[in-house]
């Protein structure tokens, strides 16, 4: 792992744990759901920790699935330049990244 991972990582948990430093989406299979499940995968994402090398290779905890109440949820982490136009030239660096999380159902990936 190097020092830019380390910094990537964090900056992911921050915005998987507390939906801050980033945007936060959902999938309107996600909002189907209905506000009351909603609310239990919002803490259910944010206390998220099944990482490892197979499912984060580049250990920044950038995506990961699980399930809840009988539903199997994935979430991504993607890094773009403060325009949300392009790829975030440094997505260890904040001043010149948009983290964007979206919380998505398997099958609208």
């Amino acid at each position: 792992m190097t020092a830019n991972a380390d910094r990537i990582r964090a900056l992911n948990d921050d915005l998987r744990r507390n939906l801050s430093g980033g945007r936060a989406y959902m999938t309107p299979g996600v909002a189907a759901l209905g506000p009351e499940l909603l609310d239990r995968i919002v803490k259910a994402l944010a206390a998220f920790d099944d990482f490892h090398h197979a499912n984060d290779p580049w250990a920044e905890h950038d995506a990961g699935m699980f399930n809840i109440e009988g539903h199997r949820l994935f979430f991504k982490i993607d890094y773009y330049d403060r325009s949300l136009t392009y790829q975030s030239p440094d997505p260890a660096d904040p001043s010149v990244t948009e983290r964007v999380i979206t919380l998505m159902l398997p099958e609208e990936y």
